[in-house]
């Protein structure tokens, strides 16, 4: 898999998205196709970088354009990152990667963007989307949690 290919200017993971061409299934390509009137089989997306974001429609990417414009390949790249584009926002957190875009974009400044895919990208979504805040520890899955603290945070 061509990692650096299948990760967005902005830092998300398109190859773990549930609307990468892979990964999608029948019920969440209907459900988007009717919201969008369009055909099921034109929401599946191929990665930002390779057919554009599905999840955009019509619109453009300002990201996407400032990163081109100023001839990078990821944000992190930039004198201006993290910038006001990547700014975290509570609006339907759970729903959208957002909040990840600097963390994933840090981590791969650090340990290059190859092993961030490999080795942390999954890992991060699930936290994420799954981890219950541990105060001094950060998000943590429940499996992960000594059994006192698992029925804590249940």
């Amino acid at each position: 898999m061509d990692y650096r290919k299948l990760t967005s200017h902005c830092g998300i993971d398109c190859f773990n998205c549930q609307v990468y061409r892979d990964n999608i299934v029948p019920e969440l390509a209907e459900a988007i196709a009717a919201r969008r009137q369009m055909a099921p089989e034109q929401v599946a997306c191929d990665g930002c970088k390779v057919g554009g974001c599905s999840v955009l429609g019509e619109r453009s990417c300002e990201c996407m354009a400032c990163v081109k414009a100023r001839g990078h390949e990821f944000c992190f790249e930039c004198e201006d990152f993290p910038c006001g584009i990547l700014h975290p926002c509570a609006w339907h957190a759970t729903d959208y990667p957002q909040n990840q875009k600097v963390y994933n974009l840090m981590r791969m400044k650090k340990i290059g963007v190859e092993r961030w895919a490999r080795e942390e990208a999954s890992g991060s979504r699930e936290r994420y989307a799954r981890g219950v805040i541990v105060i001094g520890s950060g998000p943590k899955l429940l499996k992960e949690l000594p059994e006192e603290m698992r029925t804590f945070f249940r």
